[in-house]
């Protein structure tokens, strides 16, 4: 899966619910590919239903890769991500397989498909015990501002709860004077790889429509139950895994804070406002060939035209 030294690499990306899994097995088994997860919560084992995490079964056989491979606890980062998929790209070429990255964690796949560097910003316990306090005492929101007021694109980027990953760009910009995001903007575009990029996208309605549904699916398989037992197993509401949509509104139910009804109303939103957030970012990465996956009321239609792009696409670089 050579092109003079470099790897082909496929990409299936899109904002949740518009239909990634589907997709992603029929093209593994029409082109020959391993699935490298770009999922930054499916690496977590025991984080199933929140995730929307396929399960052995559903995987037709087909390798799947970087899901299940920390346990919730443990702290997972883009570096990390970057450097198992660098890895792993090489390892299913030489074995004659095409790599095929398929996920919504923007940061992720671009840091991959592009081989970033990260910032040589050191960790300063002191600076972010500090950041720590200061979210305890003022609240999320009022640490995300902290951000916003010098770093409004990664503000926009990041949720705010997601405390570690906010601390951490703050510290960016404390140590180095230069904004995470201008960093970002500032590496360079061209790719270690023979890249073929497809981005699936719908009509935002209908799309949130979907993500409503599928979180109605996700109560209806047990999404309450799986927290409880994360809970239970001493995993508790400040790691950045129970950080993650679906965990941290049910979690905080199950805590008293909040009713049920409650818990899942702000879930639907703020989910709504996660999809919006990755297609904003997948919006500048201008390599991507987007298909409307609701263009066509025929699925096989729809594969159709995939499938020919990413045909079209490999053999201009052959």
């Amino acid at each position: 899966m050579t092109t003079g030294t470099k790897r082909k690499v496929l990409v299936l990306l899109g904002p949740t619910a518009v239909g990634k899994t589907r997709l992603s097995l029929e093209l593994a088994e029409a082109f020959g590919a391993e699935i490298i997860s770009g999922d930054s919560m499916q690496v977590y084992r025991g984080m199933d239903i929140g995730t929307a995490k396929i399960s052995e079964g559903e995987m037709k056989g087909i390798p799947h890769h970087l899901i299940d491979i920390h346990d919730p606890g443990d702290a997972y980062s883009t570096a990390e991500f970057q450097e198992q998929g660098t890895r792993l790209i090489e390892e299913i070429s030489r074995r004659g397989k095409l790599p095929f990255i398929v996920g919504g964690t923007g940061l992720y796949i671009e840091s991959l498909c592009y081989g970033f560097r990260f910032s040589e910003a050191v960790a300063d316990e002191a600076f972010r015990s500090e950041q720590d306090a200061y979210a305890e005492e003022h609240g999320a929101e009022a640490l995300h501002a902290r951000l916003a007021a010098v770093d409004p694109v990664s503000a926009e980027r990041l949720h705010p709860n997601d405390r570690r990953r906010i601390i951490r760009a703050l510290e960016i910009h404390y140590q180095t004077g230069v904004p995470l995001s201008e960093d970002l903007a500032g590496q360079t575009k061209e790719s270690p790889y023979e890249l073929c990029l497809i981005g699936l996208t719908m009509d935002r309605k209908k799309l949130y429509k979907r993500i409503e549904e599928r979180i109605d699916q996700m109560l209806a398989e047990g999404l309450v139950a799986e927290v409880q037992g994360l809970l239970e197993r001493g995993y508790g509401r400040s790691l950045v895994s129970m950080q993650g949509l679906g965990y941290k509104e049910i979690a905080a139910y199950l805590e008293g804070e909040t009713t049920l009804e409650e818990a899942v109303v702000l879930l639907k939103r703020d989910t709504r406002r996660f999809a919006k957030r990755q297609l904003s970012w997948f919006r500048h990465m201008k390599e991507i060939q987007w298909i409307d996956t609701l263009e066509s009321p025929d699925h096989s239609e729809t594969f159709a035209i995939i499938e020919h792009r990413i045909a079209q696409t490999f053999a201009k670089s052959e």
